[in-house]
Order: structure tokens, then C-alpha cells, then sequence
């Protein structure tokens, strides 16, 4: 995995990966947790659902699997479900139990047409602010797979609470399955990267009276290298890793915190 592009193969990554997959011509990531046997569990916005944005980071990808030959979808199996907390193989891609946003897809299905990402951990903060795009990185790391496959299969059983492009979206729910931190209190955004690097509404206010200032007597290169200073800094005041308004959640009080 290279400096500038996250991009990797299928048969690189491992259960407990937080994934991602570029959509519409990058101009928005849809994000998961691997969980293994090319299984990926992600959160999705209902279609039906109203965001309340233009915007919709959720999955876009059909419910039935893209490729039946090599998705590795495991087929329901005959009696009882499994006693297993930590067991997938019981349902086909696709399944999303009643009420939960969280759904289980192979792997074909979550990339669709795109490429496969990896998405980094406890990087260095000259290495976040340094990359271009927000929703990539982050400071904050990772617990140890297991925990991470465990809150991914607890959500996905119980629900991550409902889908919000801003605050509740598919990163701030792979973040969460990956550190167990959620950002508490009334928050304007959630832990997003994708988000934060665009409409963090605290960066917004600390700059709002100072900036213009600087800029109305900037032009050219200046005004540029101060717009990508902003946009910079705004990633990485508000990432998970550094913030002080996120606490460790266990995971069966997510939804005390999501709204139910």
C-alpha cells in the first residue's frame, strides 16, 4: 500500500480491516468492516430514508449478490441458528436484520465496480494532515481484530441506531467497530473524516472572524496555501484520534448514545 493511493487487493486484507470502496467518480467513500470469508458488514441509509442532505454515503449497491460463483456467500444452513456471538454464516449476502441499518454483503458486492481501500490507523499527524482526502486516516488505534468483529456482528444483530449522512454515517460506524469510541454529548458531526474535512461547524466559527481578514489581502498562491492550511487543519483538529469530546463506548450502550 503506497503513500498517496490506500489501494489494495482482495487477498491482502484481513478479517478485522477497515475497508472502503470510492463511489460516483470519487466523489464519496462508502466504508466497512472485513470480517472474514469475504464477508464485509457495513451501515447503510434505508432508500427510502431522508438524510437530510444531498449527499448520501451509504452503500448504492444492489441486495442480491453481484457474483454467485466466487462471492463466498455462505447458504442458510438447516435447524437452529448457531450459538456462536461471533458466527456470519448463517445468512446469505444481503441480509440485514429487521430494524438495523447494518447489513452483511460479500465482498464482490461491497466494492461493486470500484477499487478496494484500506483504511490506515494510528498514523502520525504530520502523515494525516498531509493527505489529500479526508476519510482515509487517522491518529486514533486500532483495538485488536476480534473486538473489532465482535462490535461489527453486535451491530449488525442490534443496529448502529439511524443513518445520518452528517452524523451517523458508514465511516462513523467502521470507526467505531475498529477504536469503540463515539463522539458523545450533541455533536454537529459525528467522527467522520469524509465529513469533518468538509462541514466541521466549530473549525467554521474558530475561523470565520480571523480568515477573512488574511484572505482579503490575499491572492493567488497565498490564498491558496491558506484555503489548503484550513482545510488541513480542520481534518485534523476534529479526528477521532486527537479530539476530546469522544469517550470508549461499550458496545452494548451504542444505542443510548445513536437514538435508539
Amino acid at each position: 500500500m503506497g503513500y498517496l493511493s490506500h489501494r489494495v487487493r482482495p487477498d491482502q486484507i484481513k478479517p478485522g480491516d477497515h475497508i472502503y470502496t470510492w463511489r460516483t467518480a470519487f466523489t464519496y467513500s462508502h466504508h466497512g468492516i472485513y470480517v472474514g470469508e469475504n464477508k464485509v458488514i457495513h451501515f447503510t441509509a434505508p432508500e427510502t430514508d431522508k438524510t437530510g442532505s444531498g449527499w448520501n454515503f451509504s452503500s448504492g449497491f444492489p441486495s442480491s449478490c453481484l457474483n454467485s460463483v466466487d462471492s463466498g456467500c455462505s447458504l442458510p444452513i438447516s435447524g437452529p441458528s448457531c450459538a456462536h456471538d461471533s458466527c456470519v454464516d448463517t445468512y446469505t449476502c444481503g441480509y440485514q436484520h429487521s430494524g438495523s441499518g447494518v447489513i452483511i454483503s460479500c465482498l464482490n458486492c461491497f466494492i461493486g465496480s470500484g477499487s478496494l481501500y484500506l483504511y490506515e490507523y494510528n498514523v502520525n499527524k504530520f502523515v494525516h494532515v498531509s493527505k489529500l482526502r479526508g476519510g482515509t486516516c487517522t491518529m486514533a488505534p486500532s483495538d485488536p481484530p476480534e473486538d473489532v468483529i465482535n462490535r461489527a456482528i453486535y451491530l449488525w444483530r442490534n443496529g448502529f441506531g439511524k443513518y445520518n449522512v452528517v452524523r451517523n454515517n458508514c465511516e462513523d460506524f467502521a470507526l467505531y467497530c475498529k477504536t469503540g469510541l463515539l463522539v458523545t454529548g450533541k455533536p454537529t458531526t459525528g467522527s467522520s473524516g469524509q465529513v469533518n474535512s468538509l462541514v466541521n461547524e466549530p473549525m467554521k466559527a474558530i475561523f470565520s472572524s480571523a480568515i477573512p481578514k488574511i484572505m482579503f489581502r490575499a491572492t493567488g498562491p497565498v490564498a491558496a496555501t491558506i484555503t489548503v492550511g484550513m482545510y488541513c487543519w480542520n481534518r485534523y483538529s476534529s479526528d477521532i484520534g486527537i479530539r476530546d469530546d469522544v469517550d470508549k463506548i461499550h458496545v452494548e450502550h451504542v444505542q443510548f448514545f445513536r437514538g435508539g
